[in-house]
């Protein structure tokens, strides 16, 4: 469990490695915001696509063989990645890149969930930890050595996924009955199920927003490279310790649904501010402070996820993080071709208005999504 919570964290940090280098890849290659945001778009909305076949695949092969495909595809196109030499390129190499990731990540959070001993919370806090610091980790990474060069950040991440293989060939076993092998459709029946599909829906547009921050606001915020790779390491520190720590105190005394509609409601708070905002260090902070709500978000609609879901983990998986990645897709390229439009402020207004849209749909369906997870609990936990 811990070796795949470690190869989680370093596949995560190849998602924040680009983070600090746009406005360095934007500068060297002539490309308009739209045009850097592919690289992020293309990415994510492989690994939407491929979240349908990739926990249906796993049922096949086994969990460890779909996570070292996974980690082997990003290794060959990371290492691409640094030799490209323009978007269109660049931008084919990261959907490569993506297909890779999400073969690794829906089948992480399967075996992390199987291998634990406590119950889903707590292996999922395990698992966003992970996701949180190899987001934060990323980064910094990216501003290091993008300051040297943006295309050291890609060879960089090769390596350590390199290692993350390693790791997982030599101390990941597959954990507890194998399930019966899936279908597409298994997934698509999933997304039929009223609370899976709310929930869903609910993470799309938090995911929106979420890349919204991560992916777009480097190109709004004009620091450089190793300030913004300084910047996003203490956003995603706060994703990790709130999705750690904060979590695990909230949700026992207020219930995870109440928190998480309040957690929302901060947090499109703090989007208008930052789509208000015309000072840098009131940017800086605002953008940095956004990490500890992201991580409770993270957290608890990973939960429910799988605890609302009277499907199995891999395709209770597959199902959520399909619409999950595909609202994280729409955000980068979007954002840039609104703010080419409407002003580079005008994204996180946006990004307000999605996230909102989204908290309606949780508040909608309050009750009856509270009234899954304590069927789950007595099922599995009491």
């Amino acid at each position: 469990m811990v070796a795949t919570a470690f190869a989680t964290l370093i596949a995560f940090m190849g998602i924040g490695v680009v983070d600090p280098i746009l406005p360095v890849i934007g500068r060297a290659m002539g490309a308009t915001a739209p045009q850097v945001e592919l690289l992020f778009t293309s990415y994510i909305a492989v690994m939407a696509l491929t979240m349908l076949v990739s926990g249906v695949l796993a049922t096949h092969l086994g969990g460890r063989r779909t996570m070292l495909l996974g980690l082997g595809v990003v290794v060959v196109f990371a290492t691409l990645s640094g030799l490209s030499n323009g978007i269109p390129m660049l931008a084919a190499m990261r959907g490569f890149w993506g297909f890779g990731n999400s073969m690794f990540t829906s089948t992480a959070l399967s075996i992390i969930v199987g291998a634990s001993t406590g119950t889903v919370a707590e292996a999922i806090t395990l698992y966003e930890a992970a996701l949180g610091l190899g987001i934060a980790s990323g980064p910094l990474l990216g501003g290091l050595l993008g300051s040297m060069s943006w295309r050291y950040p890609f060879f960089g991440t090769a390596v350590l996924m390199a290692v993350a293989f390693t790791a997982t060939f030599a101390a990941v076993h597959d954990t507890g009955r194998k399930e019966a092998p899936r279908r597409m459709r298994d997934i698509v029946q999933a997304l039929g199920h009223p609370d899976v599909l709310s929930n869903a829906l609910a993470g799309l547009a938090y995911s929106y927003g979420f890349f919204t921050i991560l992916a777009y606001s480097p190109l709004a915020l004009g620091f450089s490279a190793l300030t913004l790779g300084l910047i996003y390491f203490a956003w995603g520190i706060l994703v990790a310790v709130s999705s750690v720590l904060l979590v695990n105190i909230l949700r026992p005394r207020f219930g995870a649904i109440p928190v998480l509609l309040v957690n929302l409601c901060l947090l499109i708070v703090l989007f208008v501010a930052v789509g208000l905002a015309d000072r840098k260090a009131v940017d800086m902070a605002l953008i940095i402070a956004s990490g500890l709500f992201c991580g409770v978000a993270n957290a608890l609609f990973t939960t429910l996820a799988i605890e609302v879901s009277p499907f199995s983990r891999s395709i209770s998986s597959g199902a959520y993080n399909f619409l999950r990645w595909s609202g994280a897709a729409l955000a980068p390229v979007l954002s840039g071709v609104i703010a080419l439009a409407a002003g580079p402020r005008v994204p996180f207004l946006v990004g307000a208005c999605v996230i909102a849209a989204g908290t309606v749909v949780l508040w909608l369906r309050r009750h009856r999504l509270a009234a899954a997870l304590v069927k789950y609990v007595a099922i599995n936990e009491g």
